[in-house]
């Protein structure tokens, strides 16, 4: 990762980043309501690295820019294939399940919103993938990249 002279963030031209969930929180105080957000964003550059931030701000496109830079720090490798991922995983997160399945080439990537999201932006290209259980947007983000995590290479696996 580089860093300009202020010490934040180049942006780097093959990381992709992606806006998942933005959500709008109201405040009741004396004067009326009090607006903030919280934005959910993830980057990836297609070629096994993923990063996951999370933002709040009182203004949308300031929650956006600090969940970017919290994605931009969490960014790790994951052990991919060139078609598929090498064994099925599961992944959960606060009661939230998701299996990830490998698939033979041509079946492309078949999972749901969030995860499809994720799995594109990692650069698997034939993936099956299931949310079992919940359907918060958060919990599900975080049960893919407990999943994900839990990938490991065939030659570690094998021993050698």
């Amino acid at each position: 990762m580089s860093f300009d002279k202020k010490g934040q963030h180049k942006e780097q031209s093959d990381l992709q980043d992606k806006v998942l969930f933005v959500n709008r929180c109201a405040k009741v105080v004396k004067g009326g309501r009090t607006f903030s957000f919280s934005a959910l964003v993830s980057v990836g550059d297609g070629k096994g690295r993923l990063g996951i931030g999370f933002g709040k701000a009182a203004d949308v496109s300031d929650a956006i820019r600090k969940g970017t830079e919290a994605a931009m720090k969490n960014i790790r490798s994951y052990p991919i294939g060139e078609i598929t991922i090498e064994h099925e995983v599961r992944g959960s997160a606060d009661g939230t399940e998701v299996l990830i399945k490998p698939t033979d080439e041509g079946t492309g990537i078949i999972a749901g919103s969030y995860v499809r999201i994720l799995l594109e932006q990692l650069g698997v290209k034939n993936i099956v993938a299931k949310v079992l259980t919940g359907r918060n947007p958060a919990n599900i983000v975080r049960a893919t990249i407990d999943a994900l995590e839990q990938l490991e290479p065939m030659t570690a696996k094998a021993g050698v």
